[in-house]
């Protein structure tokens, strides 16, 4: 489990490296987990102690929005100063969130379902030529 902790601070710190050398619009943690899952997927499988660390994360990611809650209540009367624009924000990005993802699911499919992957077959209206 340490080893596993340890490679995914590890790819964290590699992207926060680069996200600063490069001064990339990209956040570093999201840059280390870009080339983890690069690597994984070279490597074909995820080590178990990864998936176990992994698991043990996601099963205790609520514990991560304390900070952010606290947060909300020492700055409430701020947040209450700007509420409007706070609501009209959220309402726009999740809209177009929406309609992006949903779009995105409508291409996707297109692309990939299995009549598109399929043989086209010939026009009906086309004869083949007898042998």
């Amino acid at each position: 489990m340490i080893a596993a902790l340890a490679a995914l601070l590890v790819f964290q710190l590699i992207g926060e490296v680069l996200a600063r050398t490069f001064a990339l619009p990209i956040p570093g943690p999201v840059i280390g987990m870009l080339l983890l899952v690069g690597v994984l997927l070279v490597r074909g499988a995820t080590p178990r102690s990864l998936q176990a660390t992994a698991t043990g994360l996601l099963a205790h990611l609520s514990l991560l929005f304390i900070p952010a809650g606290v947060g909300v209540i020492v700055h409430l009367a701020t947040l209450q100063r700007a509420l409007l624009p706070l609501l009209a924000t959220l309402l726009m990005s999740t809209l177009i969130t929406t309609v992006v993802t949903a779009s995105l699911l409508t291409l996707f499919r297109r692309w990939f379902s299995p009549t598109a992957l399929a043989q086209p077959s010939p026009p009906s209206d086309v004869q083949e030529e007898p042998r």
